[in-house]
């Protein structure tokens, strides 16, 4: 359970400040309004409730006049809530504000996760936000249920839209990228984008002619910035702006090339060469994946919002509306999938811009670090209002640092590490695609190149990867020619590769 208290410490109980993930109340208070508390805390990411002290931190217990029995309590996630959440209860021995030996109780919460927790006799939906349990309404809940996975904006019907209004030449990408020839009709249904007469939403985001006029908040902006900051009024400081808003299998790929053609790019001669190497402000992949992430998962029920990406001089930021969906936290996000919108994650996934596994977010970190610049932040609103992808350059200790490897040769070194080559193996790399590798691509040369060979087993336990992931990054550095493949057939549980020999003239 997410919330600051392992151990159930009195002191510390009336000690401190209320807030998101702990309560304390009265014994007087009755079995409705702590009901209401535990149904906020199962609803948002559980937390811990303690009956017996009052507002101020003085223990009372339940020997106080007109305190409500103990056992009262213990049930109530049961009685008067439904589903039940999952509450461990504990009766803690105190001593209490009139010296007598009493009694609290201590209730963890778990978060639900996949079901909104709702008040048996009407329905009523508490939420638990910042330090107080507030009652939801109708738009309210139905994000909340949307946030649990009882249903999916991205799957609901849109009002008006239907098959005629779908850009064909956007469906034909798709069709490519999935090596089919069926129907505009019969794929939309096959993959539950049109029902009935209608798209879903999710299928005009992503299909339909102009998508924005029915969901504007699909539409996304870039915005350059000369300097650190955006500036006001005569001030604003925005040189260059572009909001894309056409169907999104047109709109990511325009976004990504837009956003590339706005960053630096820093040229390093290498020694003892009139050759040089390119070294871009940011490894594409972090932002690139960054942007993905904020389209693919955002919350579209916030209608009157929009993903913005900044590009500062000395940082790039991307915002995107609502929350972390259901069960990622900023602890967990490096390691745990969940989607928000599971029809636009699949289109995205034929596209090979959504990574399986939520290895998306640890790749960003991973890029991030071998590219020596600082560990990607991540800002989440606690008011649910947005999530914000910091990406900063580092520019005045990267740089130098980058002009003295290359000055001393030692780039390429930096980035597959020396001791990869101690068998005299030479690879076929130069310093531009070296500064392009992923780290499971790095990982893989470093292991053929000690080894003699790489497998796909042992690049997946090397990574803590899948086999299927591994053996996409070993394929890939195949077709690229940095290595080759030995085996007698692709069922051969010998195959292996090899780093590819560099040809001399």
């Amino acid at each position: 359970m997410d919330h600051p208290y392992t151990e159930n410490d009195i002191e510390a109980f009336s000690r401190d400040p209320e807030g998101h993930y702990f309560d304390r109340k009265s014994a007087r208070k009755d079995t409705s309004e702590i009901a209401k508390h535990l149904m906020a805390f199962a609803n948002a990411a559980g937390g811990k409730l303690v009956v017996g002290i009052e507002d101020d931190g003085v223990v009372t217990g339940f020997k106080r006049d007109k305190a409500h029995s103990i056992e009262s309590f213990e049930q109530v996630h049961v009685t008067e809530l439904t589903p039940s959440p999952r509450v461990e209860a504990e009766r803690i021995p105190v001593v209490n504000a009139e010296g007598e030996n009493d009694q609290v109780l201590v209730m963890d919460v778990e978060c639900s996760e996949n079901q909104v927790v709702r008040r048996r006799k009407d329905g009523k939906v508490a939420l638990r936000q910042g330090d107080e349990s507030k009652w939801l309404d109708y738009d309210q809940i139905r994000a909340l249920e949307y946030d649990k996975g009882e249903y999916y904006f991205d799957g609901e019907l849109t009002r008006e839209l239907i098959l005629e209004d779908v850009d064909h030449e956007a469906l034909q990408a798709y069709k490519d990228a999935l090596g089919t020839t069926i129907s505009d009709e019969k794929l939309l249904r096959s993959k539950g984008l049109l029902k009935g007469d209608r798209l879903t939403n999710a299928g005009a985001m992503l299909f339909a002619q102009a998508p924005s006029l029915s969901l504007p908040q699909m539409k996304f902006r870039v915005l350059k910035i000369d300097g650190t900051e955006m500036g006001h009024g005569d001030e604003l400081r925005v040189v260059k702006e572009r909001t894309f808003d056409e169907p999104l299998v047109r709109a990511l790929p325009a976004a990504r090339d837009f956003i590339a053609s706005q960053l630096r790019e820093y040229q390093f001669q290498l020694p003892g060469k009139m050759e040089f190497t390119t070294v871009p402000e940011y490894p594409r992949y972090p932002w690139f994946e960054g942007l993905v992430n904020a389209i693919a998962h955002r919350d579209y029920t916030i209608r009157g919002e929009h993903i913005r990406v900044y590009i500062f001089d000395d940082r790039m930021e991307i915002q995107s509306p609502g929350g972390l969906p259901n069960i990622v936290t900023p602890e967990n996000m490096r390691y745990t999938r969940y989607s928000r919108n599971p029809s636009i994650t699949n289109v995205f996934m034929a596209f090979d811009w959504v990574r399986e596994l939520n290895e998306g977010v640890d790749k960003i970190y991973d890029e991030m670090e071998r590219a020596g610049l600082p560990d990607p932040e991540y800002q989440i609103r606690e008011d649910g209002y947005y999530v914000k992808l910091i990406l900063r350059n580092n520019l005045e200790e990267r740089i130098p640092r980058l002009r003295n490897a290359a000055a001393h040769g030692s780039l390429g070194d930096d980035v597959l590490g020396s001791d990869s080559l101690q068998h005299g193996v030479q690879i076929p790399v130069d310093l531009s695609t070296l500064m392009t590798l992923s780290g499971n691509e790095i990982a893989a040369i470093r292991l053929a190149a000690e080894n003699g060979i790489v497998t796909t087993k042992g690049l997946a336990d090397n990574r803590s990867i899948t086999t299927r992931t591994a053996s996409s990054v070993l394929k890939g550095l195949a077709s690229r020619g940095i290595l080759t493949w030995r085996g007698k057939n692709l069922r051969d549980p010998k195959q292996y590769y090899e780093i590819t020999p560099k040809e001399t003239s």
